[in-house]
C-alpha cells in the first residue's frame, strides 16, 4: 500500500509540474516596470505618426495586446476590449493592440480593412511595431501568437500568453473578466 501510495505521489507531481512548465510566459508578469517603447499608429487619433501609447497613456489603466496576428477571435476580442474602455472612461481606462510584424506597411493596410470592417474601433488603436520579437525588455516569447498584458499605475497587474491557435473565445472571459484587475 506505501508503495502504491509512493508511485500515485511522485506521478502527481510530475503531472503538476508539467502543467506548469506548459504554461506559456510571454511579455512583463506582474510587478514588472512598463517601459516605454514607439508604435505606428493606423487607426487610432495619431493616426500615421509614430508615438509612444506607454508614455501617452502614463498611470491610467491600460490593456496592451500584442499580437503576431489579428485572427477572428483576436478582433472579437479587440472588439469586446474597446467595449469595457468605452464603459470605463471616468476611469480613463485605455487599450491598444500592437501587432507584431516585420512589414509593417503591408500589415498596416491589413489593420485599415479590419478596422473599416468591424465598423471602427472607437476606443482602441490599431498600431504596428517593426520588428516580430516586439519591443526591447517586453519579454514577448516567440512561442506566443497573442500576448496581453495590463497595467495600471505603471506596474504591471495580469499577463496573459498563447501559442499559436491556442486562443480561444472562452480565454477571452479571462482576460475581459481580468480588467477588473486594474479597475479597482
Amino acid at each position: 500500500m506505501r508503495r502504491i501510495l509512493s508511485v500515485t505521489f511522485v506521478a502527481s507531481a510530475l503531472f503538476a509540474g508539467a502543467l506548469i512548465a506548459a504554461e506559456l510566459k510571454s511579455g512583463l508578469q506582474p510587478g514588472d516596470d512598463i517601459p516605454a517603447y514607439n508604435v505606428r499608429d493606423v487607426t487610432g487619433p495619431s493616426e500615421g505618426k509614430t508615438l509612444c501609447y506607454r508614455c501617452k497613456f502614463g498611470d491610467r489603466p491600460v490593456v496592451n495586446i500584442f499580437a503576431r496576428e489579428m485572427t477572428p477571435q483576436v478582433v472579437a476580442l479587440v472588439k469586446e476590449i474597446d467595449g469595457i474602455v468605452g464603459q470605463n472612461e471616468e476611469k480613463k481606462m485605455a487599450a491598444f493592440v500592437t501587432l507584431l510584424t516585420n512589414d509593417p506597411d503591408k500589415d498596416e493596410a491589413k489593420l485599415k480593412e479590419i478596422a473599416k470592417k468591424e465598423g471602427g474601433l472607437k476606443n482602441v488603436p490599431l498600431t504596428v511595431f517593426d520588428g516580430v520579437a516586439g519591443p526591447d525588455g517586453y519579454k514577448i516569447s516567440e512561442k506566443a501568437d497573442l500576448t496581453v498584458t495590463m497595467w495600471v499605475g505603471g506596474d504591471v497587474k495580469v499577463s496573459h500568453a498563447f501559442a499559436k491557435g491556442e486562443y480561444k473565445a472562452a480565454n477571452g472571459r479571462a482576460i475581459i473578466e481580468a480588467t477588473k484587475k486594474i479597475l479597482n
